[in-house]
């Protein structure tokens, strides 16, 4: 059985003073050991170059990794591998979680995972998230070709590569229908902010445009907003997650939301004012936002300019004026019905007088 090298023992073997152009080619590295090997690679140090070689038994060994121009034995090498059945395995575990909460329904949703500098890991067609098994994922490449696996790779890959190639730090996606979040996808309302740190902390919210699903068309809107973005709201249709971290990650947010949605709902039928943080509360979870490295267009924004609920329409409004209100020197946009009934009455009390 060949080695399985780790990022730890990479780290260790570094401060051992040793170099990485000691390692085995022929060995098999997880993931976060070839994302610590390419952060080195910049600084002049050499990896050795992967190489399909045969076990005893004359069955072939994964190389370190591949690309889309590796050869089909590496690749079909490198799919079979323990490092790639590892993700599979994880891939099936978020799957059956989104079943058992109801995300998905029939054989809705997909996942993926990018496992190499142009190939990625994916569910199959057709087939329940909550019943996968490792052997029926698929390895693409990044136009969706499909490079191994028995079954069909999933209709909608497309969004997930496009994500992937518009957003690098992009390592794994999760799709799925979610019913109280796809509600404000299907009203074409974005959550409205301000309530809870959760969300605020893990979650930065878009709403991308209808789309037939699976189509390029869908996966640019949604990939144009994955800059500032890591979840998007695809109207009609359901929501998209990534994370620069995993998986599993990446399915959290997924949670995140629509315990959110479901909140703020909630909230609303109570038939109360909610109570809403303030700027500099919501100004201290931003930072801490940012130190995790997740994205958010409010990053750097006055804090008179961080809350604008004025899509949410059931009632819910900020604690600070919206865009273009006296917050930024405006004067206050009244309600025109209310500025009508004032003028009424006092156009009376003017007439009484005489």
């Amino acid at each position: 059985m060949k080695t399985v090298i780790s990022a730890r023992d990479i780290e260790e073997l570094l401060r051992s003073g040793g170099s990485v152009s000691s390692l085995p080619g022929d060995a098999i590295y997880t993931p976060s050991a070839r994302d610590l090997l390419r952060d080195l690679e910049p600084k002049g140090v050499q990896r050795a170059t992967p190489t399909v070689t045969s076990s005893s038994n004359g069955s072939a060994v994964a190389p370190a990794s591949v690309t889309s121009k590796s050869s089909k034995t590496e690749i079909e090498a490198y799919f079979n591998s323990p490092a790639i059945h590892e993700l599979k395995l994880q891939i099936c575990d978020m799957g059956r979680r989104l079943w058992e909460r109801e995300y998905v329904d029939g054989n809705g949703g997909n996942i993926a995972i990018k496992i190499g500098e142009d190939i990625a890991l994916c569910t199959p067609t057709l087939v329940s998230k909550g019943f996968m098994k490792p052997q029926d994922l698929c390895i693409v490449d990044m136009e969706g070709n499909q490079l191994a696996g028995v079954k069909k790779r999933t209709s909608e890959i497309l969004m997930h590569l496009q994500i992937m190639k518009r957003q690098p730090r992009a390592v794994a996606t999760v799709h799925c229908h979610p019913p109280y979040s796809t509600g404000f996808a299907v009203a074409g309302v974005e959550p409205p902010t301000c309530m809870i740190p959760e969300y605020e902390v893990f979650s930065s919210v878009a709403m991308a445009p209808y789309r037939t699903p699976g189509t390029p068309e869908m996966g640019k809107l949604v990939a144009d907003l994955v800059d500032k973005h890591n979840t998007v709201l695809m109207a009609n249709h359901g929501v998209v997650t990534w994370s620069h971290l995993n998986v599993e990650d990446a399915y959290f947010k997924m949670e995140i939301l629509e315990a959110y949605c479901r909140t703020v709902l909630v909230a609303h039928q109570l038939g109360k004012p909610v109570n809403t943080m303030t700027p500099t509360q919501l100004q201290d979870l931003l930072k801490i936002k940012q130190s995790l490295g997740i994205p958010d267009p409010r990053h750097g924004l006055k804090e008179c300019e961080l809350c604008d609920n004025a899509e949410w329409r059931p009632g819910v409004s900020c604690a600070v004026e919206p865009n273009g209100a006296k917050g930024n020197g405006a004067p206050a946009v009244l309600d025109a019905e209310a500025e009508a009934l004032v003028q009424a009455i006092t156009n009376q009390i003017l007439q009484g007088l005489k």
